[in-house]
């Protein structure tokens, strides 16, 4: 199991070597725009980093957008598609992504990038740069390596979100099973959770945590002080729309204190919680505690994710959209 000791070996995420990697023999890269686009990372970047810094909750709207992209299909844009009337209900307007965010910021990107770069950036990359340096702007510099490559998809459907989303109420088994189908291990599994460290969620989504038994004891997983807290947040009026943060040490700082928290029964959601009911996530999560290890875990995790599903042209339905809301007319 792959794990990243400072104590055995520690590589700096400010140094972002040329390597590739290959997903199902399809080959994504670093250096990818270097002669079609070299002006693509200022850009994102630069877009990026200024509304996250006149809105910093999009740090987090922008990597879940990233998340929910890559778990449906793969990493292809697919959310980002309108539905259509009458005939097709699409990934966005799933019942878990109405929630997410981000998608002017994409949208704003792209259109840039269309003027300098017409028909070679995919909407897929946008995304997937677009989560990178909204997370990195707190820090100042690239947090970790993101490969390049993807063509965008041309399908997307609302019944795909619903079903292959991992769901909040979810246990250690269903999220170890729904992780490894897609080749991510168990430490993939606690490092992407710890994207909680910053966001919030909707009362509605872990209000059965406060009335486990329907006589309203909370969950025994949860701390008793902590459940007190989420009850008046939630049940004073009552009102299943409010927002908690995920992290209630820091719901707007990228950090480790999501691992800290959990092992204090602090996870808000039961699939947090859940990380601590399997002995091997178990001493994942205890070493995640420290900044430097949770972060560098996370960027391989990260790199991990997004060459999930990644289409690579035409024979697997893949093309570069010239709106990321619509996909192209047929020729």
């Amino acid at each position: 199991m792959r794990l990243v000791n400072l104590n055995v070996v520690f590589v700096s995420l400010l140094v972002l070597i040329e390597v590739v990697s290959v997903c199902n023999g399809r080959v994504l890269s670093p250096a990818f725009y270097r002669r079609s686009c070299p002006q693509i990372g200022r850009i994102v970047r630069s877009i990026t980093w200024s509304k996250v810094a006149a809105n910093p909750t999009l740090a987090a709207k922008l990597l879940r957008l990233h998340y929910h992209d890559c778990f449906v299909r793969g990493c292809d844009a697919s959310i980002l598609i309108d539905s259509t009337s009458g005939n097709n209900t699409a990934e966005k307007d799933a019942i878990p992504n109405r929630s997410i965010g981000g998608y002017d910021v994409i949208d704003e990107i792209k259109t840039k990038l269309e003027e300098e770069c017409p028909d070679i950036v995919s909407c897929a990359d946008i995304v997937a740069l677009a989560a990178r340096d909204a997370i990195s702007y707190q820090f100042g510099r690239p947090m970790w390596q993101v490969l390049t490559g993807r063509k965008d998809g041309r399908v997307s459907l609302a019944t795909e979100a619903s079903r292959d989303l991992p769901s909040g109420n979810a246990n250690f088994t269903n999220l170890q099973q729904q992780f490894a189908g897609l080749g991510l291990n168990i430490i993939d599994l606690v490092a992407l959770s710890g994207a909680h460290t910053i966001g919030v969620a909707h009362c509605a989504v872990f209000q059965r945590r406060l009335n486990a038994t329907g006589k309203g004891d909370a969950d025994p997983s949860l701390d008793p002080e902590y459940a007190q807290f989420l009850r008046t947040q939630c049940t004073t009026p009552p009102n299943p729309a409010v927002a908690v943060a995920l992290d209630a040490n820091s719901s707007v700082s990228f950090d480790s204190h999501y691992f800290v928290g959990l092992r204090h029964n602090k996870g808000l959601l039961r699939s947090d919680a859940a990380l601590l009911t399997d002995p091997r996530s178990a001493r994942v999560v205890k070493s995640f505690q420290g900044f430097r290890v949770f972060m560098a875990n996370f960027g391989l995790s990260m790199k991990k994710m997004g060459a999930i599903g990644v289409k690579k042209g035409a024979r697997d339905d893949g093309e570069i959209r010239k709106n990321c809301r619509v996909v192209n007319a047929a020729n």
